[in-house]
């Protein structure tokens, strides 16, 4: 095979950017040079960014037994079409993942269908603490631990079962936390004054501020007591923030947090105009919480930026509130929402990519990847930085077939995305590949 040169690239990596020559060889970054001397084929990027390719830590893909929503390949292939080269999907599937025969399937599946790279999570139940605690750490990127419940009936509530997984396992535990009982106080109360006219723009008064630091604190208390290792996911409101350290480096911490781009993005205004189109859990709440969030995000007290991608149907979203389910599509563009704050001058380039790439990488322990580094597995993505746009049905990727960002107009875009040193993405088209990996991790 030969060598694939980019020529004229704006290579981000590490805070810098950098006018050079990437050399890829193989399924390896081989060379970063001003002046590469060797032949291949030449691609020039004439001054677009050449960057790592981003990892989300947080997707549902819906396979098995969703997979009227989506599955791993149509998703996996969207993911590749909005730089995403690495996805963490979660457990609540049908079967869900809760034994080891149940998780190594979907790696099964994920070997034949996925174009990116690919790891699941075990997840945890009331009572199946024998089953985690088999799971190899090496090869699996976590435990889920849903401390409230959303779609799929996860919901570990059970004290002694949540003293004996954050005691017991020895690997990451994510976690999803919402205080049930609060959440089932609220909806009884909504129900009780609107009645048949209940929509979305109640979902973040039920779903509230209160309901996710009753369960995001017991969770940070039960790590900092039994010394685990915690990322708490999706972030939504101003008062978590405090209980997430931004003065120890990452690579020295046990407790970390995940802020999403959509929590980043909308506020409960636009529940008035999608309704049910961003109705999610956590619910996307206040501008005061949005504002903080993107505070909180520069300050350094979130560590990696993800989806929750949660894709249903439109059939689905169109129900009345009570029946429709919490989730939107939103891999394809995340990248995308991202550089609008770029473009604002509220984030640099740079502090996206560590947050997007960098960071997942150091978080997660992930071998070889998450840099446009020398000896790294070639998974890049080139952006053009002032393309502009707008989001189109025609072109989104999603089996759903619908995005929330729905008529949007974007500034900057993905124009090619190279997984394990295959092109999955070319000239702003998918190119059928499945160039997918299964992830490994460090300990």
């Amino acid at each position: 095979m030969s060598a694939l040169i980019f020529k004229n690239a704006k290579l981000i990596n590490r805070g810098t950017i950098t006018e050079t020559d990437v050399m890829v060889e193989g399924d390896r970054i081989t060379k970063i040079d001003g002046q590469i001397d060797k032949s291949g084929t030449e691609v020039d990027l004439n001054g677009n960014w050449l960057m790592p390719g981003i990892i989300d830590d947080q997707v549902h893909f819906r396979e098995p037994g969703l997979t009227h929503k989506a599955d791993i390949q149509s998703e996996s292939a969207a993911a590749a079409a909005g730089g995403v080269t690495s996805f963490m999907e979660m457990p609540n599937t049908k079967p869900t993942s809760t034994t080891q025969e149940l998780l190594e399937k979907k790696y099964q599946i994920a070997q034949n269908t996925s174009t990116v790279n690919y790891s699941f999570y075990m997840g945890a139940t009331n009572d199946n603490l024998d089953e985690v605690l088999r799971t190899d750490k090496s090869q699996v990127c976590g435990v889920k631990v849903f401390m409230g419940s959303s779609t799929g009936n996860m919901l570990v509530d059970n004290t002694q079962t949540l003293e004996k997984i954050f005691s017991q396992v020895d690997l990451l535990i994510a976690t999803h936390c919402e205080d049930e009982q609060t959440i089932r106080t609220n909806l009884q109360a909504y129900k009780d004054k609107f009645g048949d006219h209940l929509d979305a723009r109640q979902h973040p008064l039920i779903r509230n501020t209160e309901g996710c630091y009753l369960s995001s604190s017991l969770a940070v208390e039960l790590a900092k007591k039994h010394g685990s290792r915690l990322h708490v996911l999706h972030i939504s409101t101003a008062k978590e923030i405090e209980l997430f350290d931004n003065v120890t480096p990452l690579v020295d911490k046990k407790i970390t947090s995940e802020v999403c781009v959509h929590h980043l993005y909308f506020d409960e205004a636009y529940y008035a105009v999608l309704g049910n189109k961003v109705k999610c859990n956590p619910a996307i709440k206040s501008i005061n919480d949005k504002e903080a969030l993107l505070e909180g995000l520069k300050a350094g007290y979130f560590d990696v930026i993800a989806t929750d991608h949660a894709p249903h149907t439109k059939e689905e979203k169109s129900k009345h509130y009570l029946e429709a389910p919490s989730g939107l599509p939103l891999i394809q563009h995340s990248l995308a929402i991202m550089l609008d704050f770029y473009h604002r001058g509220e984030l640099s380039i740079e502090f996206i990519v560590d947050k997007m790439c960098h960071s997942p990488a150091e978080l997660f322990r992930i071998a070889d990847r998450g840099y446009a580094e020398e000896g790294q597995f070639a998974d890049l993505v080139v952006v053009d930085p002032e393309l502009r746009w707008s989001v189109l049905e025609s072109e989104v990727n999603y089996k759903c077939g619908w995005s929330p960002l729905m008529g949007f107009d974007m500034r900057g875009k993905v124009t090619a995305t190279l997984c394990n040193g295959q092109w999955v993405y070319k000239n702003q088209r998918l190119t059928g590949t499945k160039a997918g990996q299964r992830l490994s991790f460090s300990y």
